[in-house]
Formats: C-alpha cells, structure tokens, sequence
C-alpha cells in the first residue's frame, strides 16, 4: 500500500472530504488529491501532523509494509480505538456564512466549536471564543469560564459589564471580593458598594461601610452621612437628598438603582 493509498483510507475512515483535510493542514485541495495520487508526497512537516491527526506512526505511513491498522492495536483494543477516533477532529459539511456548522477540534472553528482551542458563536474549550463561551478562559458576551470576560462574565474570575465571580470586576459586579460602579460581595469596593466590609465613593451599605453615604450594622464612617442601624422615614429621606447632591450626574442611572432599595 503506497502512501497516497494509506492518507486516502486514514482521510475516509475519519469521515474527511479532501477539502476538510486540506483546511486542517494548510494546504490546497489539489494538494491533497496529489497526495492520494501518489503525483506528489507531503513535506516532513504535514506528515507529523498528519501522523499526529489520524494517530499513527511517520512507519506506517512511510513504509510500504501495511500494518494492521493505523495505531497498530491489538483486537483486544478495538473498543479503545473506537473512542480514541471519535474523539478525533470533526467537521460539519454544512457552513454557515462559510463557518462549519460544527467543528470538533484541537483548534475548532466552527458555528459550534469545541476543542482546546475553540471560537464560534457557541464554544466551548479550554481556551473558548465566542458569542456564548465556556472554557478555562472563556472570553464572549456570555461567558462561563476560570477566567472569564464578557458583557455577562461569570467565573473564578469574571470580568465584564455584568460579572460575577470569586474575584469579580464590571460594572454590575458580585462576588467574594468584588470591585465595581454597583459593587456586591463579602469585600465590596465601587462608587456603590454592599457587602459584609463595603467600600464606596458615594455609598456603601454593610456590616463596616465607609463612603460618603455609609450605612452600617457594627461600624460606619461618611463624610456626609452616616448611620448605624435601622433606618427611620428621615433618614431614607436625607439619604436620597445626600444622594442628589453628591453624585455627578453620569452616574444618575446607578443612584436611581440604590434609591430604589432604600
């Protein structure tokens, strides 16, 4: 069995059109038609990848000795090498403004894309782009993820326009340690801020808060206004004036939001 014989058998049995293949490795379609016609030969650095692809040896595919199969198994490890393959690279023939509608893949590109390295409009990876993105580090505008950024970020570490996380920072921001314009968490640090140990620039409500407009049950520290306890009609009254006075208008928007919880 020649070589072109073994890339041709490898390419169908993994379910790959010559032009997926060609994707794959950078090259053309013509080049791979060459390669199954034996008119040219694949340079060293496509045949590791293509050894690294269809999980065989540079012997199997250079020698001219076929070999069982292209992982030289035993028959006892064929329900192995049935999971080994499905797990190997996949394409959809189906594009959507010219993306596959899935790509399963060390480096996925696709609609739906899952690999080490996947973007699409949904991926998923342990490196994930995408509109909706889940992985290690997941950057989209929903994103799941160690390490995540988007408009809407949820992770161990979150970072957007609505973040939540262990460490989290965004301008709705929530977590163990949160720093935001609206800042919720244990420790919350932001122009507003609530939490166990609140920090603010104009308010900050909590167990010890310290801003211009401090609410606190145990300790609480303003310049403006400050209140230990519950609150009376007054002084959600003074606190909604201290409010309009020391907030600048760009952040009219947030003040509205405390106001509503006082």
């Amino acid at each position: 069995m020649t070589l072109g014989d073994k890339l041709s058998k490898l390419r169908k049995e993994n379910n790959y059109t010559q032009e997926q293949l060609a994707d794959v490795l950078g090259v053309s379609r013509q080049a791979i038609s060459k390669w199954e016609s034996n008119i040219t030969y694949p340079e060293t650095d496509k045949l590791i990848r293509i050894s690294e692809l269809f999980d065989c040896s540079l012997d199997y595919l250079l020698k001219g000795a076929e070999e069982t199969d292209c992982n030289n198994q035993s028959n006892s490890n064929e329900e192995i090498l049935f999971f080994r393959k499905r797990l190997r690279e996949r394409k959809s023939e189906k594009t959507i403004l010219g993306m596959p509608l899935w790509h399963i893949g060390r480096n996925a590109r696709g609609f739906v894309a899952v690999g080490l390295n996947a973007r699409g409009v949904i991926a998923v990876g342990l490196k994930a782009k995408g509109i909706v993105s889940l992985g290690m580090l997941s950057i989209g505008v929903l994103s799941l993820g160690m390490l995540s950024i988007g408009m809407l970020s949820i992770g161990m570490y979150a970072l957007g326009l609505l973040s939540a996380g262990c460490f989290s920072i965004g301008v709705f921001a929530t977590g163990a340690i949160s720093l935001g314009i609206i800042s919720l968490g244990a420790i919350a640090i932001g122009d507003f801020s609530v939490g166990a140990l609140s920090i603010g620039k104009y308010f900050a409500l909590g167990d010890n808060a310290r801003a211009m407009i401090a609410l606190g049950d145990t300790e609480a520290t303003g310049n403006v206004f400050q209140k230990i306890g519950e609150l009376s009609e007054q002084d959600i009254i003074a606190i909604k004036q201290s409010l309009d006075t020391v907030v600048p208008a760009y952040l009219s928007w947030a003040k509205e939001i405390i106001k509503l919880f006082l």
